[in-house]
């Protein structure tokens, strides 16, 4: 049985600085053809570390933000400063990066666009839904701490998934 970790839904000024940051990573992804994925990994003093945008559009379908943040921290990050670390991302993870994200040991998770809008979404524009289950991160990572989605942001995120599925 997958035990279910409720956190608190709360996002803070700061958090939604970092989130128009993704989001604007995940338009510079669709503007580049890819999907529409934006992530960065700031530290626990509250500096960006790293920005990553999806690059499946060569190809490669793992090539997701916050599959590269948990590569890049495991090879560049202690297990404390990870632990302490944030990854705040346009869209909820998906299993593989839930699994990179707890697997490496890095900490709490913000999103802007959770998956279950992200299916809702992709159903009204006509497109196929993802390739794997649309499971929350908590499902596949059941103690990382998430909060999100954002209710100011997920419009912008919505948009640029349409621009995506006009484009194909």
């Amino acid at each position: 049985m997958i035990k279910q970790v409720s956190y608190p839904m709360t996002i803070t000024t700061d958090d939604r600085e970092y989130l128009k940051r993704c989001v604007a990573l995940a338009e510079a992804a669709v503007e580049a053809g890819d999907e529409p994925f934006g992530s960065i990994l700031v530290d626990g003093n509250g500096h960006v570390l790293r920005e990553e945008r999806n690059l499946v559009g060569g190809g490669d379908a793992t090539q997701h933000p916050e599959f590269a943040l948990a590569r890049w921290a495991a090879q560049n990050l202690t297990p404390e400063a990870r632990r302490h670390a944030t990854v705040y991302t346009s869209g909820e993870h998906c299993p593989m990066c839930a699994a990179a994200h707890a697997w490496v040991g890095l900490g709490r998770i913000v999103y802007a666009s959770s998956m279950d809008q992200l299916v809702a979404w992709l159903g009204e524009l006509g497109a196929s839904a993802p390739p794997v289950a649309a499971l929350s991160i908590n499902a596949i990572a059941p103690d990382v701490p998430v909060d999100g989605p954002d209710a100011e942001l997920a419009p912008a995120v919505r948009a640029l998934h349409a621009r995506a599925v006009r484009r194909v």
